[in-house]
């Protein structure tokens, strides 16, 4: 049963063909800041074009406007799962955060002060970034009332303290620093699929210390994806929990668009099939990040990131249109 404002739904590759148009996430409408249907936007996805924490190969700060153009290629209903997320919750493009390129402090500031405007409008955020660092003032504001969990897919922790001497905000050290400031609950939080050669045992000792989970790549490989999602969702529990997407999750294979690829990781079915095991958390926000384009020129590390952008988006449409009828 359709639900939803018609405003609010995407354009239909039947009205106008998907080379054609403005392209926004997933053909949806262009709600900014001072939009008179601001008000009644229920998830609203965002682009971080910013990559300052990057640390190796640059590019992410590109990947909102490749996934946009690329997600012109998602259609109404879920395939596998049969969601119609478009007529189960008001979704729109919210725009970009706007970074300065110049400034990771002043950035990450703009960035904590955009989703606190956000959730202030009771809006979902569904983020498009973005190197990892993104994250970091993203859950600023998403844990404005207290720590969260999180379940993390990606091929590195990243729990390092500092890089080259004592930086340290780059994009593999938010979420140490998510867990000082008290935005994360160490005990609700999972990652899953590292892999790689290391420098040293610095991040896997802080997670051991504070109680984070981390299922290396091997055990998800020698378990089954709905078994190792089990284990993600009793970790999360009932509380508020983030869901955080690093595309070099999947394998390079499947995703060379990413600045810190690891080979042996899942394939592209896999990286969809995680999500969808997502359905019963409490889901308070969502990113998937590191998608670079300059890696990929195909597009199709991008065209991989929307279809899991969709994949969330049709959990947390089921989970807020249930909350709705209750």
């Amino acid at each position: 049963m359709d639900t939803t404002d018609k405003y609010f739904h995407p354009v239909s590759g039947f009205d106008l063909p998907r080379f054609a148009g403005v392209p926004t996430f997933m053909r949806l409408p262009f709600v900014g800041p001072d939009h008179p249907r601001l008000p009644d936007v229920q998830v609203g996805l965002i682009g971080v074009p910013w990559d300052s924490g990057t640390t190796n190969r640059p590019g992410p700060r590109h990947g909102p406007r490749q996934l946009r153009d690329m997600s012109t290629m998602i259609r109404a209903q879920n395939g596998a799962t049969g969601v119609r997320p478009f007529e189960m919750v008001n979704c729109a493009d919210l725009g970009d955060v706007a970074p300065n390129p110049a400034d990771l402090m002043a950035s990450m500031t703009r960035i904590t002060e955009f989703y606190r405007s956000v959730l202030d409008h009771e809006i979902f955020p569904l983020t498009a970034g973005g190197d990892h660092l993104s994250s970091l003032p993203i859950l600023r504001a998403v844990a404005r009332g207290g720590p969260v969990g999180m379940i993390h897919f990606d091929s590195h922790t990243d729990l390092f303290n500092s890089y080259f001497g004592g930086t340290q905000y780059t994009h593999g050290t938010p979420f140490r620093r998510a867990v000082e400031e008290g935005l994360l609950d160490p005990k609700r939080v999972c990652m899953i699929g590292i892999r790689g050669s290391t420098y040293d045992n610095e991040d896997r000792d802080f997670a051991d210390a504070v109680g984070i989970r981390v299922i290396p790549i091997e055990e998800f490989h020698a378990r089954s994806v709905p078994d190792v999602m089990e284990e993600a969702r009793d970790i999360a529990g009932l509380k508020e929990t983030y869901i955080s997407y690093d595309i070099d999750f999947v394998d390079p294979t499947f995703a060379p668009g990413t600045g810190t690829p690891e080979i042996g990781g899942p394939n592209s079915f896999q990286g969809l099939e995680v999500v969808r095991h997502l359905e019963g958390v409490n889901i308070v926000g969502a990113d998937v990040v590191e998608v670079s384009p300059p890696f990929d020129a195909s597009g199709n590390t991008a065209f991989l990131g929307a279809s899991i952008l969709f994949e969330l988006l049709c959990v947390v449409a089921k989970k807020l249109s249930h909350s709705q009828m209750t």
